[in-house]
Order: structure tokens, then sequence, then C-alpha cells
């Protein structure tokens, strides 16, 4: 099994919650035998969308955009059976790195338009069934913010096709036993990483 990690967080050091927890899901999915590709999103450089849409209609399933490193993120991505993100959560929503990362997506979809749930979102590129497991850390607990927080990976899982998703949100000290506690527990992770 693949699985795509997005570690959206500042650098080491900076968030040791944010730290805790890439250490506890590389750990069990280096545990259970996955094909990992991990990628620290903040010593990337990864450049803002365009919002040209070439990726669909000049050059399909790549990013006109070619002298960054985002193109290893959409080959992981393309096959993947697990995408996983840890982000601190900033205002509801991801942290800056990963909103990057994550406005430029788009190649993975299709142009095209169809129907899920009585809603109109593009097809995958690569069907592929996935999962999501979106990770996000708070200083403090803030239920507000995690409330945002859980509907964003909502919305981003049906533009992934639907996906089945799930999310955790760590806030204050939890200790890297407890990180891994709740992730091992975790049914989808639970489900997906074996």
């Amino acid at each position: 099994m693949k699985a795509v990690f997005l570690k959206g967080s500042p650098p080491a050091g900076r968030d040791l919650l944010c730290n805790r927890a890439a250490a506890a899901v590389i750990s069990i999915m280096n545990a259970r035998g996955w094909q990992v590709k991990a990628f620290a999103l903040a010593g990337m450089e990864i450049k803002p969308c365009r919002g040209c849409f070439s990726c669909w209609v000049k050059t399909p399933g790549r990013c006109v955009i070619s002298d960054d490193d985002q193109e290893p993120i959409l080959q992981a991505w393309a096959g993947a059976d697990l995408i996983a993100f840890l982000t601190p959560i900033t205002f509801g929503g991801y942290a800056p790195e990963l909103k990057k990362a994550m406005d430029r997506i788009i190649p993975v979809l299709l142009p095209f338009f169809m129907q899920i749930r009585g809603e109109t979102h593009h097809p995958q590129r690569y069907p592929h069934r996935r999962s999501l497991l979106a990770i996000g850390t708070q200083k403090q607990e803030d239920a507000e913010s995690e409330n945002v927080f859980c509907q964003l990976v909502q919305r981003n899982a049906l533009n992934m096709g639907d996906v089945q998703v799930s999310t955790l949100v760590f806030s204050g000290d939890v200790s890297l036993a407890e990180i891994e506690k709740r992730l091992g527990g975790e049914p989808l992770f639970r489900e997906v990483v074996k």
C-alpha cells in the first residue's frame, strides 16, 4: 500500500505538537509496511497556483509551473492509497505551506463535470480509491476552529472523489504515546493502514 504524507507545519523545532504528530504518523505507517512518500512542505519551494487552468487544457495532468517542488507531490498523489495531511489549524483552515500544495493539486482532476450527492464536482484524472486522513493541531482547544477545519476536510474529500475521510485534532501538550494511541485506534487509519 502507498501513502502520501504532506507535513504542512513549520520547520522542525518550531511546533512541537506537529513534530510529535508527524513522528507518530511515520512510525505507524512504517511499522505496518507501507511505502510512504513524505513531504515536509516548509522546506520545499512551492509557488502559488496561477489559476490559469493550463494543467487542464494545455498540459493535461501537468502544472505549467515546472521550476518548483510540486511535481513530485502530484506524481506520488496519483498512485497513493492514502493521503495524509498534517497542519496547524490556522483560522479553521490549513497552514500556508499545506494550502499552497493543496491549491496546486488541480492537475489530478479532469476539466469535466459530474454530480456527487447533488453537487457539481470534477472527476479524478487517475481513478483510484483513496482515503484521506487529516490531522490538525492547535496550541489550545478551540471548538469553532476545529469545526471549521473538519468541514474543510470534508469538502476536500468530496473534491477528491467522495473518498473515505477521517479527521483528528490534537490540542495542547499531547504526548507522542497518546498521539500514537489515538492514530492507531482511529477506525479509518486502522482499516486503511494494515
